[in-house]
């Protein structure tokens, strides 16, 4: 599986800083975002961010943005979502692919970027979790010298107590279906923090993260399930055996107004959009950056398939998708992977579709022990390496049914 750091260039520095306000006395402190600049009026959603310490004495201080789900954050999954790089921060997801705001580009002049709602978020199915990991990422810092090196192992460790901690801070969510999902080089993370979380729930480690329940209540059968078994039941409603390692791709984007915000605020003109907006503890983040290329990182791990493999072996079910567009990692790579996993074709390859449209191409695997599901893989059609971003309604469209159980 090819390692990569994301392609996309293109950064709004004066949003990103209004969302943080760090309380340094505590290892996990959090704040209500209601309004941000060049949004009109109040936010229409319940947006979260704040710091979780990790690590020993809670050296590491990773940062988060948390969107309630707008249908219902009650019975909707939980989705952890984790942007490429490495060092590449949760706000890109945030803004630019899955979540509730985009930019408007065709009015923006150099000035503040106003912000309009994306009809097509991820948040409109789901609560979600943007996480600036590993530690150097956005917002996310260590209190220790050598906090700040990290690798793909020491990251996916760090990932997990993350979730762990977040989960107990956030009891009402301790009941919803978690999903790990991310893009770019998450593509190796992913299946490393689910492989961690299944094998953390199997030693009993608290809080229980509730992706397995369905496997151990449903006795194989999750495609027709007995109705009177309520157990089976109320884990099919309320999680399940669940979590969607997703791995995209995508090329690079050539635009005149992309090109504009690379130099978006560097100049000492755009500085009174920044320092009034945000409250920093001192010597934590000295600069903020969209992709840190200067992180202390080890790429430790060579191929992730041996993780998926054992995922899939232990009843996890996985969604992988690939824009059939992407210049950097070839939908073609991927389907080679996927084949040495050896896995049974239950759905054959054929096209799937949006509003009657061909949105790609998908082929459904069964699970290694049984003959339900496995691994669910799909092409987005013009879609690149971050296919959300350049089809953000059929990418919403392929995830809902997924998360559903439905065929794409």
């Amino acid at each position: 599986m090819a390692k990569t750091a994301s392609s996309t260039t293109y950064i709004f520095n004066a949003i990103v800083f209004v969302v943080l306000v760090i309380n340094s006395n505590f290892g996990e402190s959090q704040s209500i975002v209601k309004t941000l600049p060049g949004y009109a009026g109040k936010l229409p959603f319940t947006m979260e961010t704040g710091y979780v310490g990790v690590g020993d004495l809670d050296e590491l201080q990773l940062f988060y943005y948390f969107v309630e789900s707008v249908r219902n954050p009650v019975r909707d999954p939980l989705l952890l979502w984790l942007t490429g790089g490495p060092g590449c921060s949760g706000f890109s997801g945030l803004v630019f692919e899955v979540g509730p705001l985009t930019f408007d580009y065709e009015t923006f002049n150099g000035s503040l970027p106003l912000l309009l709602d994306n009809p097509y978020s991820y948040t409109n199915i789901a609560n979600m979790i943007f996480l600036d990991a590993p530690v150097g990422t956005g917002f996310s810092y260590s209190k220790t010298q050598k906090g700040w090196y990290s690798s793909d192992t020491l990251s996916t460790k760090a990932i997990y107590e993350f979730i762990q901690k977040w989960i107990m801070d956030h009891p009402k969510f301790s009941n919803n279906p978690l999903y790990i999902t991310g893009d770019s080089y998450s593509g190796m993370i992913v299946p490393m923090v689910s492989l961690e979380i299944a094998i953390g729930n199997m030693a009993k480690h608290q809080p229980y993260l509730h992706f397995q329940s369905a496997k151990q209540n449903c006795g194989q059968e999750y495609i027709t399930p007995d109705i009177l078994n309520a157990d089976c039941m109320n884990d099919i409603e309320l999680i399940a055996r669940t979590k969607g390692y997703l791995k995209e791709k995508n090329s690079n984007m050539c635009s005149p107004t992309f090109g504009q915000t690379m130099n978006l605020f560097r100049s000492s003109s755009h500085q009174k959009y920044l320092f009034p907006l945000i409250v920093l503890c001192e010597g934590t983040v000295l600069e903020w950056k969209r992709c840190n290329k200067t992180l202390a990182y080890d790429s430790d791990v060579l191929s992730v398939v041996f993780d998926h493999k054992q995922l899939i072996n232990g009843g996890y079910r996985g969604l992988v998708y690939s824009g059939d567009h992407d210049m950097l990692i070839p939908y073609t790579g991927t389907t080679y992977w996927i084949k040495t996993l050896n896995l049974t074709v239950i759905d054959v390859w054929r096209p799937w579709f949006v509003e009657g449209q061909i949105a790609g191409f998908t082929v459904k695997y069964a699970n290694i022990t049984s003959t339900g599901d496995g691994l669910v893989f799909a092409t987005v059609k013009g879609g690149g390496h971050t296919a959300p971003e350049y089809k953000p309604k059929e990418c919403l469209a392929m995830v809902d049914r997924w998360l559903s159980y439905y065929l794409l």
